[in-house]
């Protein structure tokens, strides 16, 4: 079985829920677990999980989540996973925590994508799961929100280091997500008067003493201003000492921080930057995108006019050649299997190449001496492979590498120069991309 892949190379927003419930561990684990798989069942509407994974993957089944319970178990405590086979895409952790620990039953689903949550019934049957797990798993809170919009308000840190988050945990309402339930402490800490009388489309008392909060009828449009109306009038009704204007204006920023941005970017660049805005965390990518729209790349500095060509200086051109040829394959050894297309020596593949060295923080992620004395000869002499040949570029050999070049058309490239540059940090993978500088030779050439 071939589980979706939920997290591949584009990160995407998807709804989010985590919950935290109490159990009575001395009851058998298959009977108390039995309205948790229940619930899940009756109400997983078109995102049902349909693989389990212990110590291997399964189907969905019952015998195969007490199968999957018991080979995972680890002194005081086990774990699952379930997934799905077919769209929408889920990843979804179960933990049981057992004695002589406090039982307890963790649950994180993650089912994307959000737009998958549009319709009101679905999102009322999700809603309707989280009532019947946190009505028998009694919890101190839960939600499920936007994974992008909890992103931007901090979850679950809300600016606290990492010592007073595992102490204190969500010891007050630091924000109201479109799902919330708050466990009996919160609800005394906010009075459980005002919380059951907060302005949200559902809001419920359960049996254990949680109230089950809901702000809008479905979860993929929170960002849409009649959602984050509602959103803060709940937020600032909980939270008196907060001021309700101030709670808007900030939701409404979050909500701009989050709305497409229709890509325009540098036409020699664009190849390159909607790979890495594709590689951007959901809740940048916006952001990234406006910064790429307005960013020029800096014009290639590294040619001269052809007239000022230096001459070879070498004792055997050839030889030189011969020289620079193996160092380009150099750089074919190192990226094959990463990048496949670096054995073309194309245009592409020097996208593809520029996109690989970005994506691994190449620059500051290896050793510097280890950079200058083999990265930058192997991607200069790459480069200066791919000006001769697809540009019909000549080799014009020097004893000082960075004084190599490449002539083509009315110029001179200093192809080890560029990669010098290029190799200087990962913002200089963008400002001296070896894309650029072939763009703007291509331009050259006649």
């Amino acid at each position: 079985m071939k589980v979706l892949e939920f997290y591949d190379s584009k990160d995407e927003d998807h709804l989010r829920l985590s919950l935290e419930g109490a159990f009575d561990a001395q009851v058998a684990l298959e009977n108390e677990l039995e309205p948790f798989f229940l619930a899940l069942e009756e109400y997983a509407d078109g995102w049902m999980p349909d693989v389990v994974n212990g110590k291997r993957q399964r189907k969905y089944t019952r015998a195969a989540i007490w199968k999957a319970l018991e080979e995972r178990r680890d002194g005081d405590s086990t774990a699952i996973g379930l997934y799905r086979t077919k769209w929408p895409a889920i990843d979804s952790q179960l933990w049981l925590w057992l004695p002589p620990q406090s039982p307890e039953l963790d649950i994180i689903i993650k089912v994307k994508p959000l737009s998958f949550f549009t319709e009101a019934e679905r999102c009322r049957k999700f809603v309707e799961m989280v009532r019947a797990w946190a009505s028998r798993y009694p919890v101190p809170y839960a939600k499920a929100h936007s994974s992008d919009d909890a992103e931007l308000a901090g979850f679950p840190d809300f600016g606290r280091d990492d010592e007073t988050r595992r102490r204190d945990g969500f010891d007050k309402i630091y924000e109201v997500c479109w799902l919330n339930v708050f466990g009996p402490k919160l609800v005394e800490r906010v009075g459980r008067e005002r919380m059951l009388s907060t302005p949200a489309w559902r809001v419920e008392e359960l049996p254990n003493g949680c109230v089950l909060l809901v702000t809008w009828p479905t979860a993929a449009d929170f960002a849409s201003d009649e959602a984050r109306l509602a959103q803060a009038r709940a937020h600032a009704h909980l939270r008196p000492d907060l001021d309700f204007s101030t709670v808007l204006r900030t939701l409404r920023e979050r909500s701009a921080m989050l709305a497409p941005v229709e890509p325009r970017f540098h036409p020699d660049m664009a190849p390159l930057l909607s790979r890495v805005a594709d590689w951007t965390a959901s809740h940048e990518r916006q952001r990234k995108i406006a910064e790429f729209n307005a960013w020029q790349p800096p014009e290639p500095e590294e040619w001269r006019p052809a007239d000022s060509a230096l001459p070879p200086d070498v004792d055997d051109i050839e030889r030189a050649l011969e020289h620079y040829s193996l160092l380009a394959e150099h750089l074919v050894a190192l990226l094959h299997t990463q990048v496949p297309s670096v054995f073309d020596a194309s245009p592409e593949s020097l996208t593809d190449a520029d996109f690989y060295f970005w994506r691994e923080e190449f620059p500051t992620r290896r050793l510097r001496e280890a950079i200058d004395q083999r990265a930058v000869p192997a991607i200069g002499a790459y480069l200066g492979e791919v000006l001769v040949r697809h540009l019909g570029g000549r080799w014009i050999p020097r004893k000082n590498l960075e004084e190599a070049q490449v002539l083509v058309g009315n110029r001179v490239w200093l192809p080890f120069l560029r990669a010098r540059h290029y190799m200087g940090s990962r913002q200089s993978l963008l400002d001296y991309s070896l894309t650029r500088l072939y763009r703007v030779a291509e331009r050259h050439r006649s």
